[in-house]
């Protein structure tokens, strides 16, 4: 799950009733959602539904299944972009993507891993990768690396393993990229297989006690986790719960990258060390050793 930045105005209110509505009346459990963004969609949807007021929303709701799903789709935000934040991606292009790539050739060609959390359709996870590839085919021995790209939204990740995107999606993409990593469909353009191929789609909740770490890669110790515009929709505490998670899985010296809007979440939370402020990439220090839980 990835999504658009929250706005500044928020509605105000206890939204206990709605909550359970969701749990009680149609099994779903929408508690996780920060009060805020909760308020937003609450409204969006009574907008949309016609109701007169909160009140006639709580009603309508409860009386219909349809709403209950609507509002559970208007939850899982899906929004996202290729090389979404310009800033972000030119310290991972210029800085943290050679470092790691140097330092897995001095480690005699060790894989470079990737996790995309939260990656909607992959355009997160593609983007990383066209820069990895870029990367390979500058150096005589190639590169060895694997993006792991999760998301609960099963129809996401199918769109994802497509890699098939209408043209107005990519606006992001340099025409250097268009040319080399997707091939024209029609009114759309396609990622390559051999840019499909080394990105990994699979279903992993970042709430879910039970796994730290996507279970297709076996193990956490990743060098670069991307997690941008997912943390901020959740209760603080599960923010933190998250980021605890992402963290015990970087490997020594990894790099975590969120978005812009969720950069005071991390230095609060403390633990990792800005790389180049304002830029929402943060790295593991060296010294520290991986959790045992992501293994």
């Amino acid at each position: 799950m990835a999504g658009a930045e929250i706005g500044d105005t928020v509605p105000n209110g206890n939204h206990q009733d709605i909550l359970q509505i969701m749990e009680h009346g149609h099994g779903l459990d929408v508690s996780r959602y920060h009060e805020s963004f909760l308020g937003q969609t609450l409204e969006r949807r009574r907008q949309a539904t016609g109701s007169q007021d909160a009140q006639a929303y709580a009603r309508h709701l409860a009386g219909s299944r349809e709403e209950a799903q609507a509002l559970g789709r208007a939850l899982q935000n899906t929004y996202s972009e290729f090389f979404r934040d310009p800033l972000t991606f030119a310290i991972l292009e210029q800085l943290v993507l050679p470092g790691l790539a140097q330092a897995a050739t001095l480690a005699g060609g060790a894989e470079l891993r990737v996790w995309s959390a939260g990656c909607a359709a992959g355009q997160e996870a593609y983007s990383v990768a066209i820069m990895l590839e870029d990367i390979s085919a500058a150096r005589e021995s190639g590169l060895s690396y694997r993006v792991f790209a999760t998301d609960i939204d099963e129809v996401q990740l199918a769109a994802g393993r497509r890699g098939l995107y209408e043209r107005a999606a990519l606006g992001g993409v340099k025409l250097r990229h268009l040319e080399a990593y997707f091939a024209p469909q029609g009114q759309a353009h396609q990622i390559l297989p051999r840019l499909r191929q080394r990105v990994d789609f699979s279903s992993h909740d970042l709430l879910d006690q039970r796994l730290a770490s996507p279970p297709a890669s076996i193990y956490g110790g990743f060098d670069l986790i991307l997690c941008g515009n997912l943390l901020f929709y959740y209760r603080p505490a599960l923010q933190r719960a998250m980021l605890d998670k992402l963290t015990r899985c970087l490997a020594p010296g990894g790099y975590l990258a969120t978005g812009r809007t969720e950069r005071l979440l991390v230095e609060q939370w403390g633990g990792l060390t800005a790389v180049a402020a304002p830029a929402p990439v943060f790295r593991m220090g060296q010294t520290i050793q991986k959790d045992t839980a992501c293994d």
